[in-house]
């Protein structure tokens, strides 16, 4: 069973959330753009914690290394068999900054030659309900997950401030 991890990033704007998202590189995907978006990700191993590849993975993606406590938002099965596992992480990202590792495949199918192309050729911060149309629907249950994890946050603080 193949299993990747990633960090779901977020950061809060007057309009609520705003959720980091990005877009696959290679020929596949050029043309794609709603539910084809994901989470920061990428595939570990068995020797591997989760949270440490999901740090690696947003680093070899985004080129950005994230800092901060994560929070779990549990793991999912996508329709490809793949079992994903995030994190969330409030934190900032300047999406003009993106730098991808590369893959290389056969482009065009049968031709002979090599191409390379970035993992990820573009990243950008969405508003709750676009990162919801814009993510591939594997995932998108992910983003209920944070939005139930903050109002549960939210409640708490509301509740200690009642307390005082």
């Amino acid at each position: 069973m193949k299993k990747s991890a990633g960090i779901l990033m977020y950061k809060e704007a007057e309009s609520g959330f705003l959720i980091l998202l990005v877009h696959p590189g290679g020929p596949f995907w050029h043309k794609r753009d709603e539910g084809a978006w994901s989470i920061p990700k990428g595939e570990y191993k068995e020797d591997e914690e989760a949270e440490a590849a999901a740090r690696r993975e947003f680093a070899e993606e985004t080129g950005h290394v994230p800092e901060g406590k994560l929070q779990p938002l549990g793991q999912l099965r996508q329709k490809s068999g793949k079992h994903v596992i995030a994190f969330a992480l409030e934190g900032e990202f300047d999406t003009s900054s993106l730098r991808s590792n590369m893959f290389e495949i056969e482009w065009p199918p049968r031709s002979g030659r090599m191409q390379t192309f970035p993992e990820v050729d573009r990243a950008e911060w969405f508003a709750l309900a676009e990162a919801r149309q814009k993510i591939v629907s594997g995932q998108a249950p992910f983003l209920e997950r944070l939005e139930a994890l903050h109002t549960a946050a939210a409640q708490r603080v509301v509740d200690q401030m009642g307390k005082e």
